[in-house]
């Protein structure tokens, strides 16, 4: 067992873009404790259930980070099983909760990292993403005799699997051993180095060291997510495969199906709810849900696991308004009733190995014929797909269930469909976008940076005809219909933004090189001082805006605006050159 830590009380609290705020990035350079935990996790809790109280928080570390009163009640009552009776021994299974907007104010999103990383892999000041390991098992020494436990990892990061495979080492020893072993785990992370996208890293833990590779933006889909050579190290070495990896075909193969219909209903941000009987099955199939339009983000909200105790449960259940955007994971009988105008749900059984996929059963069920959730297995939902459906990738799929094939095999197959799917319905969005552009020659360095022209929807949809989706895929179908519908969601707004953000860098990395081509010594002969001194001030905030907005510039275009600043300093009286240079 390596040794504990010293008290955290002593020390001050970190958020997540602490040490990785670097020249070059993400690499850490601090050397205060905790800050290196802080880049992968906000704490870790043990949750138990006491008689009186219920389920309680009995334990956080480390011990100076702080959660507001309603967060520990949602991590208390999201770390048990809804219905536990089915729930003995271990069960792994993971929730996502909001942070208190007060505090979500004080973190700073790491803008190197995010744009370094796949969409999906951004972090998220707004909500925690909680890593459950719950322990039931009978114990005649406890009066309800039964011991019930949960160790919970916390973070704003949505590393999946790296997460849920840190929390089944931690965990059991915990069972074993007590409080010091997560003090050791908790020392052990703050050694880890920061999430820096593309790095192979290795990182110790408990006796053992986990290896993975950082996924970065340019990664191609599919490409394999450790390229560097096995590096052995004197302790036993894990290779995690993905941080962030959903069975995609395991969660999906009882509807398998409905896969296309479902596909819509998340592009386009409609209210979906899973019923599942346990919180691993509800939580898996969530994230395999969100994950099916990648590499687009599913800007809506979603809560892999959610309970009646929830905070937010009466805002997502009214019936005084229609149902919002967002897909909820729930496992208690309650809900069949409670979110019975939802208008798509799915009902999930318990799975067996006997489960086969039959492409001509299951059809869609109208939403009101969902009574109870002892309903039949299945999608209900009264949506029309605008998209004739694919039956040729449910064939195969199928016959590779009759054929055993690798499970491995079959889900590399499902997400291929689906990302050139999504890739096909936004390749004419992106062509369009870049149509928006100015051109480069209209860049002139005595003008502000241009912007990107306005997003017209009509005038996108004439473009379907010459250019549209079916240059990509062979899927016919109201393809407009399905653009018209997309552009009322999230998921638009957050593409567009993004996508509006980094063009309107780009143009401003273009003006800064304008401004260096262009002779500002000879502009400035004829002008008075006050306007010099305006040119300097305004080429130095250019220079800060560089760093804060993270600007794809060139670092010889930084050396040339450097220059350039001096010299127009140069020409001016000895008096204004000693006041600009000292600040």
């Amino acid at each position: 067992m390596a040794s504990t830590i010293s008290n955290p009380k002593s020390l001050r609290p970190s958020s997540f873009t602490d040490g990785i705020n670097s020249e070059k990035g993400i690499r850490s350079q601090t050397i205060l404790p905790w800050d290196k935990f802080s880049n992968w996790l906000h704490s870790i809790c043990v949750v138990t259930f006491d008689l009186e109280l219920g389920q309680a928080l009995e334990y956080s570390y480390p011990g100076h980070v702080k959660l507001t009163e309603k967060e520990k009640m949602n991590i208390c009552y999201l770390s048990f099983p809804d219905s536990n009776s089915g729930c003995m021994g271990d069960t792994q299974f993971n929730f996502r909760i909001r942070q208190c907007q007060s505090r979500t104010q004080s973190h700073h999103r790491s803008q190197t990292y995010d744009k370094n990383s796949p969409n999906i892999l951004q972090s998220d000041v707004a909500h925690f993403y909680g890593f459950v390991y719950f322990r039931q098992v009978k114990d005649k020494s406890s009066r309800r005799g039964y011991f019930q436990k949960s160790v919970v990892l916390l973070s704003r990061l949505p590393y999946i699997t790296l997460f849920s495979n840190l929390v089944s080492i931690i965990a059991p020893e915990y069972f074993d051993n007590g409080e010091p072993t997560i003090e050791a785990a908790c020392h052990d992370i703050d050694q880890w180095p920061a999430p820096v996208p593309g790095e192979t890293l290795h990182l110790p833990i408990m006796g053992c060291v986990l290896q993975l590779r950082m996924p970065q933006r340019q990664d191609k889909p599919g490409s394999p997510a450790i390229k560097k050579p096995f590096e052995p190290t004197g302790s036993p070495m894990t290779v995690v495969p993905c941080v962030h990896d959903v069975e995609t075909f395991r969660c999906l193969q009882p509807v398998l199906p409905h896969v296309q219909l479902l596909w819509e209903l998340i592009l386009t941000g409609e209210p979906l709810v899973v019923m599942a009987p346990s919180p691993s099955i509800c939580s898996d199939t969530v994230h395999a849900l969100v994950n099916m339009i990648n590499p687009l983000r599913f800007m809506p909200d979603y809560r892999p696991y959610f309970t009646i105790h929830d905070s937010e449960f009466k805002e997502y259940t009214t019936r005084t308004q229609a149902p919002p955007s967002v897909v909820l994971g729930v496992t208690n009988p309650f809900f069949a009733k409670t979110l019975q105008h939802w208008p798509h749900v799915i009902r999930i059984g318990e799975v067996s190995s006997n489960d086969k996929s039959n492409s001509k059963t299951l059809k869609p069920k109208k939403p009101g014929s969902l009574k109870t959730l002892e309903s039949k297995p299945g999608v209900y939902t009264q949506y029309k797909p605008f998209l004739s459906k694919d039956k040729s990738i449910i064939k195969r799929l199928v016959k590779g269930v009759q054929t055993k094939r690798p499970q491995e095999v079959q889900d590399a197959m499902l997400r291929r469909h689906l990302l050139e799917l999504t890739q096909s319905f936004i390749i004419p969005l992106e062509r369009y976008v870049a149509s928006l552009m100015p051109l480069q020659r209209n860049i002139s360095p005595w003008k502000h940076p241009p912007r990107l022209k306005p997003f017209e929807p009509e005038e996108f949809l004439k473009t379907l005809e010459h250019s549209g989706p079916q240059l990509t895929s062979g899927l016919k179908g109201d393809w407009v219909g399905l653009y018209r519908r997309f552009f009322r969601s999230a998921n638009f707004e957050g593409w567009y933004r993004q996508r509006q953000q980094e063009v309107n860098h780009k143009l401003t990395a273009l003006h800064l090189e304008a401004l260096c081509n262009a002779d500002l010594l000879e502009w400035s002969q004829d002008k008075q001082e006050v306007e010099v001194v305006d040119l300097v001030l305004k080429l130095r905030e250019k220079m800060v805006n560089i760093g804060t907005d993270g600007l794809p510039v060139k670092p010889e275009v930084i050396q040339r605006l450097r220059t350039h600043i001096e010299s127009i300093i140069s020409t001016l009286p000895e008096d204004l050159q000693s006041v600009l240079k000292s600040h």
